[in-house]
Order: C-alpha cells, then structure tokens, then sequence
C-alpha cells in the first residue's frame, strides 16, 4: 500500500514537473523575438513538410469519411422520409465535429509524429547542443519554425478535410443515391451559419494546432537522446495529441453549443 502510494506521488510529482518544464518551454520560444531573414524561410520549409506532405493522407480520409457519412445519413434518414437532408447533416457534422477533430488526430499521426522524431534525433547527434555553443538559440531556430507552421497548417487541412468531405458525401448521395442535387445544396446552404458553424469549426482547427504541435516540438525537444528515448518521445506525441484533442473537443463544444 505504502509503495503504491509512492509510486501515485511520483508520477504526479513528474507530470506537474513536465507541466512546468513545457510551459517555460513554449514561453522560451513564443517570446523571443524573431529573425524575419532567417525564419520565414525555415517556416515555409517547415509548411510544406507539415502542411503539403500530409494533404494526401487528408484528401483521402476526407473523401472515404464523406462517402460514409453519406451513405450511413441516407439509411438512416430514409426511414423518416428525410432523405434531402442528407447534405445538411453531412455538412454540418464534417464542419462543427469530424473536419477538425479526424484531421487533428491524422496530423498527430503523420506530422506530429516526425516532427517528434527529427527534433530528438537532432538532440541525440548533438545538433542541438552544436547550435548552441555557436551562439544560436536552438528554440528560436528549429523549434520556433516547426511549431508554428503546425500551428498554421492545421486550420487549412482541416478546411480540406470538410469541403473534400462534403464532395465525397455528395458523389454517394447525389449520384449514387439519386437525392435530387438541389435538395442537398440547399438544405446545406440554408443550415449552415458562417458564425455558429463554420467560424466554431475554425476556432476548433486552432487550438488542435496550437497543442498539437506544442505537444510534437516539446516531446522532441526534452526525449532521452537514445533510440528507444526517441520512439517513446513519437508514441507519446501520438497518445498525448490524441488525449488532449478529444478531451479539449469536448470542452470546446460545450462552450459552442451548449445551453448553460
């Protein structure tokens, strides 16, 4: 009993450590001030690695989950003769839930993940460490880039993720299904409000990114320079990632749409 009591206060001792150690972190970074010269170019560099490279991934999961959601929303609102709504569901789910939250948990997976791994890589050859006995801050110059292009990238993939979404969930209602094309549109167009719907999904894209990548460049930057120090850094990016947005997803739709 008394080992598992101290075992429990170590483990919260270590995260409220790493808590702290991740907050001076991200202030490191976000405080510094920046070199344009130097910086925008690693921050294009970075967004083509992040944002560019993982459209495929996006384009096909947004495709494949339309497709699904337009056969699943058919079946089921056939029943109540329902069935021209299916763009106004397909539209509004993609939008407020699935675009954000599937494309947050696809860039954990992709990006995330190798962002983790080439930052502790770096840290295991001693690049980091190199950087810094040149004088150059090494938050400033790889994590700075790395992070906010996550941050930046993700509002626009999950912007993909919808409309490709909505494409996809047409194809099989549309032209499969035979749902007359004006009924989809204009349920959709007449359902969904910039202000309430599309501007929540974005505020949702946002702060995915935000912790995302903050989680991505963190875990790489503090890993044990070893090889197994690097993987346990890459599982738990994918593990964190994935925790903090279902759990921030729901906290965030109960400020959006709840009745309080």
């Amino acid at each position: 009993m008394m080992q598992w009591l101290a075992d429990l206060g170590r483990q919260g001792r270590e995260l409220i450590e790493s808590l702290g150690r991740s907050g001076q972190f991200l202030a490191g970074f976000l405080l510094g001030v920046p070199n344009a010269r130097v910086g925008f170019p690693l921050l294009v560099k970075q967004l083509y690695f992040v944002g560019v490279l993982s459209l495929a991934i996006i384009v096909v999961s947004g495709l494949f989950i339309g497709m699904v959601l337009g056969l699943q929303g058919y079946t089921i609102l056939s029943d109540y003769g329902s069935e021209s709504a299916i763009g106004q569901m397909i539209a509004l789910t993609l939008v407020r839930e699935l675009g954000p939250v599937v494309t947050a948990l696809l860039f954990a997976g992709r990006a995330g993940s190798a962002l983790t791994a080439e930052i502790g890589l770096m840290k295991a050859t001693e690049q980091l460490s190199s950087l810094e006995m040149m004088g150059v801050d090494p938050l400033r110059r790889v994590v700075a880039p790395r992070f906010w292009a996550g941050f930046l990238a993700m509002p626009v993939l999950a912007a993909i993720f919808s409309v490709v979404g909505i494409w996809g969930g047409m194809l099989v209602g549309v032209e499969w299904l035979g749902v007359f094309e004006g009924s989809f549109w204009g349920n959709m167009q007449s359902s969904v409000s910039f202000t309430s719907d599309v501007l929540n999904g974005v505020i949702k894209s946002v702060v995915f990114g935000f912790v995302c990548a903050w989680i991505a460049v963190y875990q790489g930057y503090d890993c044990v320079p070893t090889s197994a120090g690097i993987s346990s850094a890459t599982t738990k990016t994918v593990v964190f990632s994935s925790l903090a947005v279902l759990g921030l997803d729901f906290v965030l739709t109960a400020v959006m749409f709840g009745d309080f």
